[in-house]
């Protein structure tokens, strides 16, 4: 088996008419949406200098309207990674604190944050298993550990009445969710055990298949210079089919982000509740395994779901410039991994000497260009285009690699209101968008529960 090219598996999938139209259109409206906005924010400028009011006073009224929305809209990220206290890691903030800590959380405006219990990848055997159940385990213990921290309060919420009510107070808040069944090794009945310790979002993949569904990102596997097979279950197995009806059951919900698009597609219409992507943006714009196309998108809202956009720069390049392919796959050639990629930076934890890993993440990530909070937003504008502010949200993907311009942590969640404040979203929309959508997911997810446990 070769390893997967990228290009030509990519364009092997050709994409439909509407959906190359519904592309071009949204270039366009991010074109025109900019220009419309320019010349209103000129047009108030010149009319208040008219009224003999200071242009700097005409351009501060968008901050102080975006600072009264953002402090009445419930404001909810739908992914960030669990950091473990004293451990080293190359993805917290600069301070070397989570980029979701509950200061951050404060000075941002943000009210709840679904933070995840994740693993990579493992072997799949029962000694790989039990080493994903350890780290799952360590980072429970770490969110139970950090709610009942008194110096810097925050709440565990297991049901949206909860949620309401912990904002209501003025409370911060967590929401536990999970990503990789593998954590399950191959135990349905494991769902219970997770679910009663307060988990209430669960994502099936991150990389790699395993024994209940398959994975937008098959592993690559570096003494054999080859990859998983694309499909190991064409979807979902029997387990995972079996997944999807007790997270039903449970009143959990369920996240599709990192699954193939079988998997995926499956999983919507099994499941009798909504569904949600906690950290996935528009394959139209940036193609890449992790995103969503819009066939995917159109499923997901006619099911009442949510996808929810994340400031990670390589799921927001533009991955249409053959420039910046190619200089992708020199950097990748020269760091000695496999030149093609399911995401630009991907491999990156193949490459043992830490200078040269260093120069690589470096250098891909100037050659995406200047993507910024803006470029997350032209996905939002897209989706929204597509299918509506009622299925999208923010998930920001923190602690793993995310971090832009203009939303580089927590801190910064002002800046996203702000942002869709300038493009013309309504008080209305920029509502649901930042945690109105998932809770009326949440609500029905409960709403269609079976199996009447304590919540």
């Amino acid at each position: 088996m070769k390893s997967l090219n990228t290009r030509t598996y990519w364009r092997s999938k050709k994409q439909s008419v509407s959906d190359l139209w519904s592309t071009a259109q949204t270039r366009l409206r991010v074109c025109l949406r900019a220009l419309a906005w320019s010349c209103t924010l000129a047009f108030a400028a010149s009319a208040s200098a008219v009224d003999g009011q200071p242009k700097d006073e005409a351009e501060g009224h968008l901050p102080a309207a975006a600072r009264a929305i953002h402090q009445r809209v419930l404001t909810f990220d739908a992914h960030a990674d669990i950091e473990i206290p004293g451990k080293p890691s190359m993805y917290v903030g600069a301070d070397g604190l989570s980029k979701v800590a509950v200061d951050k959380m404060h000075q941002g405006g943000l009210d709840v944050v679904a933070m995840a219990v994740a693993v990579g990848p493992l072997p799949r055997n029962e000694k790989g298993f039990a080493e994903a159940r350890r780290i799952a385990d360590e980072k429970l213990a770490a969110v139970v550990a950090l709610t009942e921290n008194a110096d810097q309060p925050i709440q565990l919420v297991k049901s949206s009445d909860a949620l309401v009510a912990a904002v209501g107070d003025g409370q911060r808040a967590i929401v536990l969710s999970f990503q990789n069944a593998l954590i399950f090794g191959d135990d349905v009945a494991a769902i219970d055990d997770f679910y009663a310790q307060g988990v209430r979002i669960f994502a099936l993949t991150h990389m790699g298949h395993n024994e209940f569904a398959d994975s937008s990102r098959p592993l690559f596997n570096a003494e054999t210079g080859m990859r998983e097979a694309p499909s190991e279950h064409g979807g979902l197995s029997a387990k995972g089919r079996a997944a999807v009806q007790r997270f039903n059951e449970l009143g959990a919900v369920i996240d599709i982000s990192q699954l193939s698009t079988e998997a995926a597609i499956e999983v919507i219409r099994l499941s009798r509740a909504p569904v949600i992507a906690s950290h996935s943006n528009a394959r139209a714009l940036t193609n890449v395994s992790r995103n969503l196309s819009d066939s995917e998108l159109r499923k997901l809202a006619q099911r009442g779901g949510v996808i929810h956009v994340a400031p990670f720069a390589g799921y927001l390049f533009d991955s249409q410039n053959p420039d910046i392919d190619a200089g992708i796959r020199a950097l990748r050639r020269k760091a000695g991994i496999d030149e093609d990629y399911l995401y630009p930076f991907e491999l990156y934890w193949e490459i043992d000497d830490a200078s040269v890993k260093t120069e690589f993440l470096t250098g891909v990530r100037g050659l995406l260009g200047p993507i910024s909070l803006d470029t997350m937003l032209d996905h939002i504008d897209h989706i929204v285009a597509l299918v509506g502010a009622d299925h999208v949200g923010i998930g920001t993907d923190f602690n793993h690699g995310s971090g832009i311009p203009g939303y580089v942590d927590a801190s910064d969640s002002l800046n996203v209101t702000l942002g869709l404040l300038q493009r013309g979203y309504s008080e209305s929309q920029i509502r649901k968008i930042w945690g109105g959508n998932f809770l009326r997911v949440w609500r029905e997810v409960e709403g269609a529960r079976s199996d009447r446990l304590p919540h």
